[in-house]
């Protein structure tokens, strides 16, 4: 009889959000390929399934050797149950590649709906939900930082506790009025959603995080030249208040946003930059 493979989301914070299907896959699994054996094996052990299946990791360092030797396993009948360590697997945690060398070998897979704090983070925001994009977790550089902000849809990424504080401040640098929301520890006990503009999430975030965060931005409404020339002015302002000089600042921010350096300048300042 071919085995087959079931993606299993797990819960993000609160139990409860296990459902029969899920624990079904669970109890009933050959082997539960984990991120990390010791977390999955506390949560079969709240949920009662005793004794439970046995479980292999399966986490970034050894994914690809896994991918192959589980999809073995499915060949010769097994049912594989995959799960994460919270939410959906594959989804910035291990998955993908064992999905993906199923479907190769043509196996079957079956994705369980269930968890997954990208679509919670986007409803909690209360920003628009109609076109929006993950972006995984939050890029480091200011160029990376200014494209996020130029999209034209609502966007949800991961960020560090450690980092949040910097990464706002960053993002508060270009766009202070920018509406958007942190959202920590969601489903938890300590469940927090802060909304408002990226300048003030900067201020009431300035010290030290905890918990898991999840950011979401609201997208540009820049859907004109105008509008988009409107953006990259205040770009340049914030470079220019934090100690760039004008001409010098005005060419790095058109190479960014494709307006032109001496229409910038001519916003700032009012006259045109000399040659």
């Amino acid at each position: 009889m071919a085995g087959r493979l079931i993606v299993c989301p797990t819960p993000i914070g609160n139990i409860d959000d296990v459902s029969p299907r899920m624990r079904n896959a669970l109890v009933t699994a050959d082997y539960i390929a984990c991120e990390d054996t010791r977390r999955t094996g506390a949560l079969l052990d709240r949920l009662g399934i005793k004794p439970p299946p046995r479980m292999v990791s399966n986490h970034e360092g050894n994914e690809t050797a896994r991918a192959t030797e589980l999809a073995q396993r499915i060949e010769r009948g097994d049912v594989i149950t995959l799960v994460s360590d919270a939410g959906m697997p594959a989804i910035s945690d291990p998955g993908y590649k064992l999905i993906h060398r199923c479907i190769e070998r043509d196996l079957e897979v079956t994705v369980l709906p269930g968890p997954s704090v990208v679509p919670v983070a986007l409803v909690a925001s209360g920003l628009p939900t109609d076109r929006w994009r993950f972006e995984g977790f939050l890029p480091r550089r200011a160029g990376e930082m200014e494209r996020v902000l130029r999209s034209t849809e609502t966007v949800v990424a991961f960020e560090s506790p450690r980092r949040v504080g910097e990464s706002l401040a960053a993002l508060a640098a270009l766009a202070p009025d920018r509406q958007a929301a942190v959202c920590r520890e969601l489903s938890k006990i300590h469940e927090e959603v802060a909304r408002g503009s990226l300048g003030e999430l900067a201020r009431r975030f300035r010290g030290d995080v905890k918990g898991e965060i999840v950011l979401v931005i609201a997208p540009t409404e820049s859907t004109t030249h105008d509008k988009d020339v409107g953006f990259a002015v205040d770009a340049l302002r914030h470079l220019v208040q934090s100690g760039a000089r004008p001409r010098a600042a005005a060419s790095v921010v058109a190479a960014l946003t494709g307006t032109r350096a001496n229409d910038l300048y001519k916003a700032l300042t009012g006259r045109e930059a000399r040659r």
